[in-house]
């Protein structure tokens, strides 16, 4: 791939702001909830009804469409050079079963608006361009999430996303065929592309609170998930609280704790780590029984590897403190690690330098949630474009942002994508 070095403006294409808006409320309305977000979770009726509308609106762009064995679509817009590897972009359409407009939806149509305008400029460019619609991001319906981009950058293998099951026992692989997007291409060929854009929403407050119109995402944070398991006694609610040891009371202190942990622990740029405990479950979960076993996620994330290491250490430190001031029992045990990803210079750049062309305010960050582009960065030179949203609310029915942001957005993508595959 040749990089032209400098962002191309496309002040002359008719990308249009109130069309991407349209096509984003036209979306929306598959799957629609009373209170007006998006409930279109991967593998459903409302998903293929929503993937058929993608495919009719890009093949109207003059895309050709194909489909791997996952249910990745791929919508391609043929450039001059055949040797030439594509330059991908794209998001995904599913949701959470009470997801917003926004989450994911803006990335894949923004592309789909590039591939609309540069169609009705016939524009040519050097190297192809795809839009890529990725099958189960959201991970809300079969887990775990980002399956699609997954799978075809090797993180699981085929078979063992095809046999998930949802909580009803539903296979995906079953669904899959049901639906009709079970298509023949290997999804390892996405390894081949060139370079890869995710425009999306930023999902929390930095922008909106500084009162910025973009963010360019330079890395995805490192992550390290772990579990606790706190052992004690059972007592009777009406004992005596002196001398038990009551499991739950020892990991509420944890739990506590790790706030200041994660405060406390800074990158060597002052930026403080991140920490949450969202599942919890206590034995014997009775009214008036004092628990004797606690279990607990831990999901810790950081902008620099040592500072979550270290964030590692203090929980441990900590757990056993509190084991031995209440006679109670820890372990805390390493589940899924998922290290510092940096996003490509290069496309960084070409972002970075088509919002100062257009006088756009924004700043340089990290993503410190996991997306399909933190995957495609493993093999792919890739880069993240972030819009506000409202008070940082997503996953969420009354996920919000402005027809302004978006369009933004949109422009910048358009900026990097044509600078990266070449106008001729």
């Amino acid at each position: 791939m040749v990089w032209s070095g400098k962002a191309v403006s496309t002040s002359n294409l008719p990308l249009s702001g109130a069309r991407l808006w349209d096509s984003l409320m036209e979306m929306a309305k598959i799957g629609g909830t009373a209170k007006g977000g998006s409930n279109r979770q991967t593998l459903t009726e409302v998903d293929n009804q929503g993937r058929h509308l993608l495919a009719r609106w890009a093949q109207q762009a003059g895309c050709t469409l194909t489909v791997d064995r996952i249910g990745n679509m791929m919508l391609r817009r043929e450039g001059t050079d055949p040797k030439a590897k594509p330059i991908a972009f794209g998001s995904h359409l599913d949701t959470q079963p009470t997801g917003g407009k926004f989450d994911g939806v803006l990335g894949v149509l923004a592309g789909l608006e590039l591939m609309r305008a540069v169609h009705e400029a016939g524009i040519q460019t050097r190297a192809p361009l795809l839009l890529i619609n990725w099958t189960n991001e959201e991970g809300a319906r079969f887990a775990p999430p980002m399956m699609g981009s997954g799978v075809a950058m090797g993180v699981f293998t085929e078979e063992e996303i095809l046999a998930k099951q949802d909580q009803e026992g539903a296979v995906f692989g079953t669904e899959l065929e049901a639906i009709g997007w079970r298509g023949e291409a290997d999804p390892t060929m996405l390894r081949d592309c060139a370079a890869y854009f995710e425009l999306h929403i930023e999902q929390g407050k930095i922008l909106e609170d500084e009162g910025l119109e973009l963010g360019v995402v330079d890395r995805a944070l490192c992550q390290n998930w772990l579990e606790v398991v706190v052992t004690g006694e059972n007592a009777h609610g009406g004992s005596p609280m002196a001398g038990r040891k009551d499991a739950l009371m020892g990991a509420a202190k944890l739990i506590s704790a790790l706030e200041e942990i994660a405060l406390t622990t800074l990158a060597p740029d002052g930026e403080p780590g991140r920490a949450t405990v969202g599942q919890m479950r206590i034995h014997p979960s009775s009214r008036n029984v004092a628990p004797d076993d606690v279990w607990f996620s831990v999901d810790t994330r950081h902008s620099d590897a040592p500072a979550l290491d270290l964030m590692a250490q203090k929980l441990r430190d900590a757990a056993a403190a509190i084991g031995a001031e209440r006679g109670l029992g820890f372990e805390v045990k390493d589940f899924w690690y998922s290290p510092l990803t940096p996003f490509d210079a290069k496309l960084v750049a070409h972002c970075q330098e088509s919002a100062k062309a257009r006088g756009l305010k924004f700043k340089t960050m990290p993503t410190g949630i996991g997306h399909d582009a933190v995957y495609m960065a493993r093999h792919v030179p890739t880069v993240m474009i972030f819009t506000p949203c409202h008070g940082g609310l997503s996953h969420n029915e009354a996920e919000s942002i402005t027809p302004e942001w978006a369009e933004a957005g949109l422009k910048v993508l358009a900026d990097a994508v044509l600078a990266t595959a070449e106008v001729v």
